[in-house]
């Protein structure tokens, strides 16, 4: 029984030193990063639609925020995200016989500059993009703009936070 009773007291100390460090977000923050920031993302897309740069701009420091514990400022941030929308187009996907587009595709690009002001050697510029298929006939407004974009930023952000805070 001592026996049992002195390895359960021995082992005890080692379950917590091995819990210390796991995130269910994945993510792998050093303890000295306690702040982001994200500039705000300009829209210089060819074709502009309005709203785009501020709903990004929200889109990302509304994730961040909420898949970790990192206080948002306005500057001086740990880390920094910069960039622009670079692309919105809709282009045709497939046509049909009569020479009209069968399906239409939405497409956002972001060029991201991403600044990491403990560790320089994680400092990256990257290009995301992400695309949404709909129906050739339908246009592309309200709720299924909407719902477009909404996807479209879901995607992109999260391939930013993988690709920065991740390391995906």
């Amino acid at each position: 029984m001592k026996l049992l009773y002195k390895s359960v007291l021995f082992c005890i100390p080692f379950l917590f030193l091995s819990c210390g460090k796991y995130s269910f977000t994945g993510t792998s923050i050093a303890d000295n990063i306690k702040t982001y920031q994200v500039n705000y993302f300009q829209n210089t897309a060819a074709l502009i639609e309005p709203g785009l740069d501020r709903d990004f701009t929200l889109a990302l420091q509304d994730l961040i925020l909420n898949q970790t514990n990192l206080d948002l400022v306005n500057s001086g941030g740990d880390l920094v995200y910069e960039g622009e929308i670079t692309e919105y187009r809709i282009s045709p996907t497939t046509a049909q016989a009569n020479s009209t587009a069968a399906q239409n595709r939405l497409t956002i690009t972001v060029n991201l500059r991403f600044y990491d002001k403990n560790e320089p050697d994680e400092e990256f510029e990257q290009r995301f993009s992400f695309f949404f298929d709909y129906a050739g006939s339908a246009q592309l407004q309200g709720s299924q703009k909407d719902t477009a974009i909404e996807e479209i930023f879901e995607r992109i952000t999260q391939d930013i936070f993988n690709a920065t805070l991740a390391k995906w």
